[in-house]
């Protein structure tokens, strides 16, 4: 683990426009692939007298053995720059992409779009940035790749930016914030290096740019906000509910409530990596204990906040929604389960009030009859049972969730409002 600011990064577009063939040259270039597997990868090629060891050799090895399923060395896609520590989000599948996207821990800060120069904007480039700008992603670097097959031509990787800033603008990103780089993964260009192919693009290489991202600012000026992943019994200490502090601080001597249980009182104690502290921030996992707070007051799911802003508790939430697959079709009344932080609580779609077209972000049906696999939709739901959740624009670390039915991620989204109970 570095000791630089830390990056999560998502890598989407069409999944035939080079994006693993991306990820695995950033890592071969910051020479996160480990020393043993190139090794091995120059062994071979010597012994099939391919001398001169190629990156695209490294490629097609790793390419055959994820397609014989072998998950390899790179499956943590981690790697540095002068600046941060990134993990990759990596987003082989539609699907996977969507669930990596909303399951918090994955939850990217910003994003490398990879579009082909010889293929443009396809249907799944536009789900994957309206997908990015639905899920908070705040700036996008535009990697036109694939040049070495337009022969590095300058009026294609223009028309191919013209494309890409009218999508942007479409589903309202701001295209000031955007970068765009002529690369070819394959050959290499513009990646780590400057190319002596792109004479006409004196921009940043692919690296240069994602070192120069905002560093994230951790959520510590936000409320306090702590979910609690589970409640224990220490003999000596008493009732120790423990979870990961999301945002604002947590404080001995901070008067807390847990919602929806509604109890509270006085923190005594804050225990991190087994030595009492006196305050911890976000990130920090923790096991603390509070005056006054039994084993049978507060359980999984409950959100720790300050007595003065407690966690929201809603009666109904207005929520964006995206349905990734579905066997049928989803209309009012529907009751699956939706996961929100570390609770998993049964909730109904009291209504679906609008469908949004994904490549454009437009209102396409107000209060459509049912919604269905590939659909984004403005619904109201309602809780079975008591639920804290919050406005994403307002807490974002709590206001997404993902929606399970039939041992599937049916669906993700982000609170628009709460109606508090």
């Amino acid at each position: 683990m570095s000791d630089k600011p830390h990056q999560n990064l998502a890598v989407i577009g069409h999944v035939d426009h080079g994006k693993s063939t991306m990820v695995g040259r950033l890592l071969f270039e910051t020479g996160s692939v480990p020393e043993h597997v190139i090794e091995q990868y120059r062994e071979e090629a010597e012994e099939k007298g391919k001398g001169g060891f190629e990156f695209a050799y490294v490629m097609d090895n790793l390419a055959e053995e994820r397609e014989r399923g072998v998950t390899i060395d790179i499956a943590h896609q981690e790697f540095d720059t002068d600046e941060y520590y990134f993990t990759i989000v990596d987003c082989p599948g539609h699907r996977d992409f969507v669930k990596n996207m909303i399951t918090g821990a994955s939850q990217a800060d910003n994003a490398v779009l990879v579009v082909a120069a010889d293929d443009g904007v396809q249907p799944q480039t536009q789900e994957h940035v309206f997908l990015a700008r639905t899920l908070g992603i705040d700036e996008l670097i535009i990697a036109v790749n694939k040049m070495d097959l337009v022969d590095y031509d300058e009026s294609k990787y223009k028309a191919v930016v013209d494309e890409v800033n009218q999508l942007l603008q479409q589903v309202r990103f701001n295209t000031d914030d955007a970068k765009y780089i002529p690369t070819s993964a394959f050959e290499g260009d513009n990646v780590s290096e400057e190319s002596e192919n792109t004479p006409w693009y004196d921009g940043p290489t692919l690296l240069e740019a994602l070192n120069d991202l905002p560093e994230p600012q951790p959520p510590t000026d936000a409320p306090l906000r702590l979910p609690i992943q589970d409640v224990y019994t220490i003999s000596g200490i008493g009732t120790v509910p423990v979870g990961r502090v999301e945002t604002g601080m947590l404080n001995t001597g901070d008067n807390v409530s847990f919602q929806p249980s509604d109890a509270g009182g006085e923190v005594k104690t804050i225990e991190m990596h087994h030595e009492e502290v006196p305050e911890a921030g976000p990130g920090d996992n923790v096991g603390f204990n509070v005056r006054g707070v039994g084993k049978d007051d507060i359980r999984r799911g409950d959100v720790c906040g300050p007595a003065d802003d407690p966690p929201t508790v809603a009666e109904t939430f207005q929520a964006q929604v995206v349905v990734m697959q579905h066997p049928s079709v989803i209309t009012a009344g529907y009751t699956p389960v939706f996961h929100a932080h570390t609770a998993q609580v049964a909730c109904t779609i009291e209504s679906i009030d609008k469908k949004i077209d994904p490549s454009s972000g437009e209102v396409a049906e107000e209060n459509p009859d049912f919604i269905q696999s590939g659909d984004a939709a403005v619904v109201t739901v309602r809780p079975q049972k008591p639920l804290s959740i919050e406005s994403s624009n307002e807490i974002p670390e709590l206001g997404s969730f993902a929606i399970r039915d039939m041992g599937q991620t049916v669906a993700a989204g982000k609170v628009l409002s709460v109606n508090e109970r």
